[in-house]
C-alpha cells in the first residue's frame, strides 16, 4: 500500500469524502477515479500503486458508501454525476481525466455529459456502455440481476474483520489475486463494532443506483459524450465466469460506431481484478498517464 490522504469536498447535503495519491510532482495532471456500486475508493489502491507518483489520483467515497456514507439522498446517477462536478469545483479542477469502474463508468459518461466543461478524455473501465431493462423483472430482480452476491452482502453482519475477509477470499473472481490493497479495499467496507459489522453501503443509495442505470439519460450518455472515451472491457465476469459483461458481439449490439468511444479487451481479467489485479491496474495506470500527456 502507497500512502494516501483523506479529503472531502461540499456536495449536496453534506461532504463527499475522497482519497488522495499525490504525484512526486505537485504540479503533475490529476486524474479523478470513480469505484463500483457496492465498492468505495480504496479499489483504486492498486491502479495508485501502478501510477507510481505520475499523476496525483484522487477516488471519492460515492454518496452512501464508506466515508460518504453519512451523506443522504437523493441518490442515483445524475446525483453522483453531479457530485463529481462539484468535487472538481472544490478541488480548483479543470479539464481533469476522468475514469470509472463498472456503475462509475456511467457515472464518467453522465457526468462528461451534464458537465462538458470540466472533464477531459475518459477511461470507462468494464461499464458506461448499457441495455435497456428487461420489462418482466422487478426493481429488486433487476437488481440481483445487475451485481447478483453482492446485494446479500449488504444485509449481512460479521463477527469481526478476518470473518469479512474469509467471505471475500471465496469469491471466485479473487482466487490467486489476493493483495494488500484488496484487503485494504475490502476493510474500508466495514462499520459498526464487533460482533456486529456490516457494510457501510445504504441499502437505499444502492437500490436507487442499481434501478438507475437504466434511465434513458443514462443508457444515451456514452452517445452525447463531448469527448474521447476507452472503454477497457474485461474478458471474464463478475464471478470469474468465462462470459464477462461485455464481448465482441454485445458490444456491436451496442452500436457504439459515430460515437466517441473506442472499445478494448483486457484479457485473463475478470470485473474485479481487471481493476484491482495486477495486469488490469497496470494496464489502467498507464492509459491513464496517457491521456494526462495528450495535448503536451
Amino acid at each position: 500500500m502507497i500512502p494516501y490522504e483523506e479529503i472531502k469536498a461540499p456536495v449536496s447535503g453534506g461532504a463527499l469524502a475522497a482519497l488522495r495519491w499525490p504525484a512526486t510532482d505537485p504540479g503533475a495532471p490529476v486524474v479523478v477515479a470513480l469505484h463500483g456500486i457496492t465498492a468505495n475508493a480504496l479499489s483504486w489502491g492498486t491502479v495508485a500503486r501502478q501510477l507510481a507518483g505520475r499523476v496525483t489520483l484522487i477516488a471519492p467515497d460515492l454518496r452512501g458508501r464508506a466515508g460518504s456514507s453519512g451523506v443522504p439522498g437523493p441518490y442515483g446517477i445524475a446525483a453522483h454525476a453531479d457530485d463529481i462536478a462539484a468535487l472538481t469545483e472544490a478541488l480548483g479542477l479543470d479539464r481533469v481525466v476522468l475514469a470509472g469502474h463498472s456503475m462509475g463508468a456511467f457515472v464518467a459518461a453522465l457526468a462528461a455529459v451534464r458537465h462538458p466543461l470540466r472533464f477531459g478524455p475518459l477511461l470507462l473501465v468494464d461499464g458506461g456502455i448499457g441495455f435497456p431493462a428487461p420489462t418482466h423483472l422487478t426493481p429488486d430482480e433487476l437488481l440481483t440481476a445487475v451485481i447478483g452476491p453482492a446485494m446479500d452482502r449488504l444485509s449481512m453482519t460479521f463477527p469481526d474483520r478476518a470473518a469479512y475477509r474469509a467471505f471475500w477470499q471465496a469469491h471466485p473472481a479473487f482466487a490467486g489475486a489476493w493483495s494488500d490493497e484488496v484487503d485494504a479495499y475490502i476493510q474500508r467496507d466495514l462499520s459498526g463494532e464487533e460482533p456486529a459489522l456490516r457494510s457501510t453501503c445504504r441499502i437505499e443509495a444502492i437500490r436507487a443506483d442499481g434501478v438507475g442505470l437504466f434511465d434513458e439519460e443514462v443508457l444515451t450518455a456514452v452517445r452525447k459524450l463531448p469527448v474521447g472515451a476507452t472503454l477497457l472491457w474485461a474478458a471474464r465476469g463478475l464471478m470469474d465466469e468465462e462470459q464477462g459483461l461485455y464481448d465482441e458481439g454485445r458490444l456491436a449490439a451496442a452500436g457504439l460506431d459515430g460515437t466517441r468511444v473506442e472499445p478494448v479487451a483486457v484479457k485473463d481479467v475478470n470485473h474485479y481484478t481487471v481493476l484491482t489485479g495486477e495486469r488490469g491496474g497496470r494496464e489502467i495506470a498507464d492509459r491513464l498517464v496517457a491521456f494526462t500527456r495528450q495535448g503536451d
